[in-house]
């Protein structure tokens, strides 16, 4: 398929793929960039020699997260689908997940990364979600991020919006390592680890090692996009801090 922002980079001898997002600076999950990935996990389902997927930000950055503009009020149905059919996708591929980090990963970039099996980030990556800055909140990570870090290290983050370093990332379970290459970490790790076993028992082996996470993110994410486009968007300090960001100003609470 042709595609404009990213592109998909054999390794491991054809055994695992890389999909860099290839729109820097901010590498921002817009609507032309996932359908593009989307695209991509829709050929995958017959490539039984698959041991890997692996995604990259390309520049200085890994993403930015999804794009600011697509969520307000009236793009946000198609966005949110769209997104969440991505991760709905990578779960019924069963497909093993890493993500090489660097820089800024960020909302739904980090959605994506901490979604993976493997998240490998440079010591001087930075990690959060900040969508409560903007009014708004992240379905994903709600979901995913109790099993990966716990409960209270995601209360943090989602009610925070702060913004931690690799180490950090590490310290709560996160970050998987941190490496000054870490595109060259995960081929290595791919090569040691993935490359000697049978590609459908890794599959077999990730479906079993993520049923309860498989299971609540297919069993909830309509409820909690249902909460987002239907509750959350009908506030007015959702729609304030969305549009408060667009302008390049300070949002004025009302708490309604």
């Amino acid at each position: 398929m042709q595609t404009t922002k990213i592109r998909v980079e054999p390794f491991l001898d054809g055994q695992a793929l890389r999909v860099v997002l290839d729109a820097p600076k901010g590498n921002v999950l817009d609507s032309v960039m996932m359908g593009e990935i989307l695209g991509v996990l829709d050929t995958l389902g017959e490539r039984r020699e698959l041991k890997l997927l692996c995604f990259v930000g390309s520049g200085d950055h890994f993403s930015f997260g999804a794009s600011v503009q697509e969520h307000v009020r009236d793009k946000a149905p198609a966005m949110l689908a769209a997104f969440h059919r991505m991760f709905l996708q990578m779960a019924e591929l069963a497909i093993p997940t890493a993500a090489a980090v660097r820089g800024r990963c960020l909302g739904g970039g980090m959605e994506l990364a901490a979604f993976c099996n493997w998240v490998v980030a440079h010591p001087g990556a930075k990690f959060g979600q900040p969508e409560i800055e903007l009014g708004v909140l992240a379905p994903i990570a709600s979901l995913i991020l109790p099993l990966r870090i716990g409960q209270g290290a995601t209360d943090d983050l989602l009610l925070s919006g702060r913004t931690i370093d690799a180490q950090e990332a590490a310290r709560i379970g996160l970050v998987t390592q941190t490496a000054d290459d870490p595109q060259a970490a995960i081929e290595e790790l791919a090569g040691k680890h993935l490359g000697p076993k049978s590609a459908s028992s890794l599959r077999w082996a990730v479906r079993a090692a993520r049923w309860e996470w498989n299971r609540r993110l297919k069993g909830d994410i309509a409820a909690i996009e249902r909460l987002y486009l239907d509750e959350l968007m009908a506030t007015h300090d959702a729609n304030e801090g969305l549009a408060s960001f667009l302008e390049k100003r300070r949002p004025t609470w009302t708490s309604a």
